[in-house]
């Protein structure tokens, strides 16, 4: 499994949001408060973020653990940006992919990150796999099942898909094709969030006065605006709107919690 945090909102340092928090992502990478499967989060970790004017996101990517990575303390602590994608990586199986194997995954606008396994990888999602044209299929950015998920939502993107249309259909493919899996999607182009709770926790945290967004794996910090995310359900944000929609069921629509 794995932790992640999406995050849309005026300009803040990285480090606001991924370190310095009492329960940050670096925090999650070795004690999470409510991961459902592994303990600690050190087979690599990621952070996208987005430069004004540039709609093409900036990613640092190591396969080692987020706290031993000095170079990551400096990038967060000057790097400022008003959207951003990151996770830290437990890997269900060993690998010799490395830090290809760390969301998040890129292309174009889009970041992408995957908290938890197919079940029976990697034969139940083969069939899945030769559903997609054969160049995509080639170029995988690793030999994961996160990787294949990032395909399968990456074809709807390129076909005009939405992002949580995108990411709804290829949950419920694969949770069709191998059930039992744990399927927590993450997915931003740097105005909108979507993501997916599938079997591990989800919550976000909507403050509306100055117009900013945090959608994570688990609260960051103690403040009572945190909502948790029902399980079986697509989330889809912006800066000041929320969606929750059950999966395979009709749209909740907008949401607010006390």
């Amino acid at each position: 499994m794995c932790r992640h945090l999406a995050y849309l909102g005026p300009e803040v340092a990285l480090g606001h949001l991924l370190s310095d928090p009492e329960h940050s992502l670096v925090h999650q990478s070795w004690e999470p408060r409510r991961q459902r499967s592994g303990t600690v989060n050190a087979d690599g970790f990621g952070v996208g973020w987005y430069a004004e004017a540039d709609p093409v996101p900036a990613r640092y990517r190591r396969a080692g653990p987020i706290w031993a990575d000095l170079g990551f303390t400096d990038i967060a602590r000057v790097v400022r940006s008003e959207a951003l994608l990151a996770a830290v990586r437990d890997s269900t199986r060993p690998g010799a992919d490395g830090e290809a194997a760390a969301a998040p995954f890129a292309d174009g606008p889009w970041l992408f990150s995957h908290n938890g396994a197919i079940r029976d990888w990697p034969d139940a999602a083969a069939p899945l796999a030769l559903g997609l044209p054969p160049t995509e299929l080639l170029q995988l950015a690793a030999r994961t099942d996160s990787a294949l998920i990032w395909a399968l939502v990456l074809h709807r993107l390129r076909a005009g898909a939405d992002l949580g249309p995108a990411l709804a259909g290829a949950v419920l493919e694969l949770a069709a094709a191998a059930p039992g899996s744990r399927l927590n999607l993450l997915l931003t182009d740097g105005t909108a969030i979507a993501a997916t709770a599938w079997g591990d926790s989800l919550w976000y945290l909507a403050d509306a006065a100055p117009q900013r967004m945090v959608v994570a794996s688990e609260p960051y910090d103690d403040d009572s605006r945190w909502c948790e995310v029902p399980d079986r359900t697509l989330l889809t944000a912006t800066r000041t709107r929320v969606e929750l929609t059950p999966l395979k069921e009709t749209p909740l629509g907008d949401k607010e919690c006390p």
